[in-house]
């Protein structure tokens, strides 16, 4: 059968304390696996969809560590190439409660060689849910067109596509992301981003202000911290805004919480749910991710409630 959600993006090798401390004073390093759109893929796999990570890693220890990582989390793999050439990414994280800091070793990466080619290749028949993010058109010149011929293929393919801004300034600084990133949310039919990396990116200050700036076609999520999230409906829609506000909790590290948010309201929005019910999904799922030094906290199967109907309509779909 095939996947009902692909996720497509880099996956690196991720070195961090194993004490949680600064990443200066650390004498012990724990290896982990990490990436925002296979963390995605992990989560989704957990709440019990189909789901498919593609990309490229290179033919080395570190990709033979992320490969199993994610297929033992249930996530098929068979869309991940390999590269002889090219190493697999790596990073370091400078943990830290108000914001972690990475240090990345991911220049000439596999995944950054992934090309056009690479997107007329996937196969999208059957698939319900396509996730890309703004880390992809940031790896180098063929990613930024395999993200524009994959969002080409899936408009002619009639799979929706869920965009996550995931904006990186260590990649690309604002003045060169804000527009490139505007275009390809304009493109997608769902659309989320950080109220914080909004405005870094546009000058938007509000939930409301992005909304304006972006007047994506589908559905926008604005994602506000430790506020909350709000859903803007399709533009079409007669349906009001729905804000739900996050849980309070004792955060341990912030990295990764947006992309299990973002795996738990794309969910339910697969699993048909109201948007209250997604939203909520999307807190509970980053909760897990902020009280861990983790990105992917693997979902007990006692709370992953019952599994999706595969006829329900795709995201965007209201």
């Amino acid at each position: 059968m095939p996947p009902e959600v692909i996720c497509l993006g880099e996956t690196m090798a991720l070195m961090a304390p194993e004490s949680g401390g600064p990443l200066a004073r650390a004498e012990l390093l724990r290896l982990r696996v990490a990436g925002a759109e296979s963390t995605v893929a992990q989560y989704l796999s957990d709440l019990g969809h189909r789901t498919a990570w593609a990309s490229r890693l290179g033919r080395d220890p570190f990709g033979a560590r992320v490969a199993a990582a994610l297929a033992g989390s249930g996530v098929d793999t068979t869309l991940v190439g390999y590269d002889e050439q090219a190493p697999t990414g790596c990073y370091f994280k400078d943990p830290a409660p108000e914001g972690s800091r990475v240090h990345y070793y991911r220049r000439g990466s596999a995944a950054s060689r992934m090309s056009a080619a690479d997107a007329r290749a996937l196969p999208l028949d059957g698939v319900r849910l396509l996730h890309l993010t703004g880390i992809t058109p940031a790896l180098s010149a063929s990613c930024a067109e395999l993200v524009d011929t994959l969002l080409t293929r899936a408009a002619e393919a009639g799979v929706p596509v869920s965009f996550d801004v995931n904006h990186r300034a260590a990649l690309w600084e604002p003045g060169r992301a804000a527009p490139v990133l505007r275009e390809l949310a304009a493109r997608a039919d769902t659309v989320l981003v950080g109220r914080d990396e909004a405005e870094e990116l546009w000058g938007t200050t509000t939930a409301e202000a992005v909304r304006e700036h972006l007047g994506p076609r589908g559905t926008l999520v604005v994602k506000d911290g430790a506020v909350g999230a709000t859903e803007f409906p399709v533009p079409a829609s007669a349906s009001e805004p729905v804000f739900v506000p996050a849980p309070a909790v004792d955060v341990v590290e912030p990295v990764g919480a947006g992309d299990a948010f973002a795996a738990g309201y794309l969910s339910g929005a697969l699993r048909g749910l109201p948007s209250r019910e997604r939203l909520l999904l999307g807190h509970r799922l980053a909760a897990r991710t902020l009280r861990s030094l983790d990105d992917y906290v693997p979902v007990p199967a006692a709370e992953r409630g019952p599994p999706p109907h595969r006829d329900e309509p795709p995201t965007g779909e209201h």
